[in-house]
């Protein structure tokens, strides 16, 4: 997903920017998609609904908090006692591992933190949240079921 736009391209930049961002490349996320690539058409996704919505949203906020929502940096497919609560834990992981690297506002901690609701029990607080929350678990369906739609001529 290509998102031709000045001000979305200047939020992602700050991040690519960055050789710890990058490394999420090397993870698969789902399917045959990289936690990079994930995270990228969610921000992407995101950003686009916002503004055909007119949801109002601080989209800065929206943008760098997608990017970094699965910023965990480990491979959570590996046979590993500490992934086995991967759908509930990797929402801290990411969230930790951001505030490392970056500095962070309430809403880009709120879309990372709640991004995996309702597992994570608490809701998102903010419509930034909240919209990453669906637009990632679109993402997450199609990246995973699209290679069987495509195998069976479902579309």
């Amino acid at each position: 997903m290509m998102v031709q736009d000045i001000f979305f391209s200047d939020c992602v930049d700050e991040i690519l920017s960055t050789k710890e961002f990058l490394l999420m490349e090397a993870f698969l996320q789902h399917g045959k998609t990289t936690c990079l690539g994930h995270c990228l058409k969610v921000a992407g996704l995101s950003y686009i609904v916002s503004k055909k919505l007119n949801l109002r949203c601080d989209n800065k906020s929206l943008i760098r908090g997608a990017l970094l929502h699965d910023f965990f940096l480990y491979d959570w497919h590996e046979k590993d006692a500490s992934h086995r609560l991967h759908g509930f834990s990797h929402p801290k992981t990411a969230l930790r591992n951001a505030e490392l690297y970056f500095t962070l506002n309430n809403k880009e901690r709120d879309i990372i933190a709640k991004h995996m609701w309702p597992l994570t029990l608490k809701p998102p607080k903010c419509r930034e949240a909240f919209l990453v929350c669906v637009v990632d678990k679109c993402c997450a369906a199609f990246e995973t079921f699209s290679p069987l739609f495509s195998k069976t001529g479902v579309r």
